[in-house]
């Protein structure tokens, strides 16, 4: 595997690289959910390429950003291990020249659910996503279903603006107790984490998004919301003290 912390090289490596070329992009703190999207583009590619880059203008929030997980050493053994052929892990200045006057703006679904909680996250990961696929230049990108919204968007991104990317949507991956695995999961602590799965139960049950909403603020998440829409119950909530962390979910329902 071929590590490029510069632009300019991954571009160059690049053009080395098979006719066909997937692409998983990450912010770090593996899991095995991000293992089961680079399984899937070993599969299906010649070559694999992942990148790294947390990236600071989807977080509304500062807190948050700065207890973002990071396992830099331990990633990087990962994605060798599962075939990753070369790994970006850019810099802000590379991937905002511009100081990010230049935005990716969705002025509809992106204001819904999760974008009705979080101000600008999906223009900073629309545009950072937009940029990434500009620069590897894939004929996939593999995206996981438990950021169902993000997913969606990122499609329709690409078909909005005549990309050439396949966009290939991967299955959640769980814990055996049903909590869809996230990199925010490292931060629950043992109190958090045994109430986390109460979710996954919740959302699955034939409660009304109302009672799931309660149900989950009687059992200590502050919810910012439940809602089915387009066949699927989508929630999002935080739990734990210190810190908070945020959860979001969404299972397929019956229409």
């Amino acid at each position: 595997m071929k590590i490029c912390t510069s632009v300019t090289d991954f571009v160059k490596s690049r053009e080395e690289s098979g006719k066909s070329v997937g692409f998983v992009p990450t912010m770090g703190a593996l899991h095995a959910g991000h293992e089961s999207l680079v399984r899937k583009s070993v599969e299906e590619n010649e070559t694999t390429v992942a990148s790294i880059y947390v990236n600071p203008t989807q977080f509304d929030n500062q807190n948050d950003l700065a207890a973002y997980p990071e396992t830099l050493e331990q990633d990087q053994r990962i994605f060798e291990s599962l075939g990753v052929d070369l790994l970006l892990i850019p810099t802000f200045e590379q991937m905002y020249p511009d100081g990010f006057r230049y935005q990716v703006l969705e002025t509809e679904f992106a204001r819904n659910l999760c974008g009705a909680h979080r101000d600008g996250h999906f223009t900073g990961v629309l545009t950072i996503v937009m940029k990434l696929l500009n620069i590897v230049r894939p004929n996939r990108a593999y995206f996981g279903e438990k950021d169902y919204q993000q997913y969606l968007l990122i499609r329709d991104m690409v078909d909005t603006f005549f990309m050439d990317v396949e966009i290939v949507p991967c299955s959640i991956v769980r814990e055996s107790d049903g909590l869809a695995l996230s990199s925010r999961n490292l931060n629950l602590d043992p109190c958090a984490r045994k109430t986390a799965p109460i979710i996954h139960e919740l959302i699955n049950s034939s409660a009304t998004d109302r009672e799931i909403s309660d149900r989950l603020a009687e059992a200590g998440f502050d919810v910012d919301y439940v809602e089915t829409r387009d066949g699927r119950r989508f929630v999002a909530a935080k739990v734990g003290e210190n810190p908070v962390v945020r959860l979001i979910d969404n299972v397929a329902v019956a229409s």
